[in-house]
């Protein structure tokens, strides 16, 4: 019987490929962080190497995964490994899927028409509205709102003054002890 051959880790040579000047300088812009010393700084830029070869590697999967592989590994790849893989959501806001220049228009134009739909009328505390065509349990949606209606036709909520809500008297508070609830006579 043979002894296993445990394979040689990689060679440590005690340098980054990231500059380390850079990522001090990177360390320093944190306003929470009032030093860092030489030897913590170098564990951050090896951990960031670490991660970026980690999503270079998940990249790397998406293509391999693809019917025709390719050689190099693009945005889109990183952002399919990101919407894809849980340990990679939180860069979601950074590396988000691409999109064509007509859908995220039609996207603008869809929000824009429900922002509008939302001022009109009076709303629920859920945020439906109860515009123009609408009966108790209609939808809010405002794709299905009929096309011939205009804003003027559209009934405002009625605007009570100011004036209406203060009280002409004071209020003086009930002898219960509880000074939040008033009573009038």
């Amino acid at each position: 019987m043979s002894p296993k051959v445990v394979p040689e880790p990689e060679e440590i040579t005690g340098q980054s490929a990231l500059p380390i000047s850079r990522v001090k300088k990177i360390i320093q812009l944190d306003e929470d962080i009032a030093q860092c010393s030489s030897n913590a700084t170098f564990v951050i830029a090896m951990a960031t190497e670490m991660f970026i070869e980690y999503l270079a590697e998940q990249g790397h999967n998406v293509v391999k995964s693809e019917r025709k592989p390719r050689k190099t590994v693009q945005y889109k790849d990183l952002a399919t490994a990101v919407s894809h893989i849980d340990n990679l959501e939180f860069l979601s806001d950074v590396i988000p899927k691409t999109t064509t220049y007509k859908k995220f228009k039609e996207k603008k134009a869809k929000d824009a028409a429900k922002r509008t739909e939302m001022e009109k009328g009076q709303r629920t505390l859920n945020g439906n509205g109860s515009g123009p065509g609408r009966s108790n349990g209609a939808s809010a949606d405002p794709d299905q709102i009929d096309a011939t209606t205009s804003p003027a036709s559209v009934p405002r909520t009625p605007v009570v003054p100011v004036s209406v809500l203060i009280a002409d008297e004071p209020v003086e508070p009930s002898g219960r002890g509880d000074p939040d609830v008033e009573m009038r006579d």
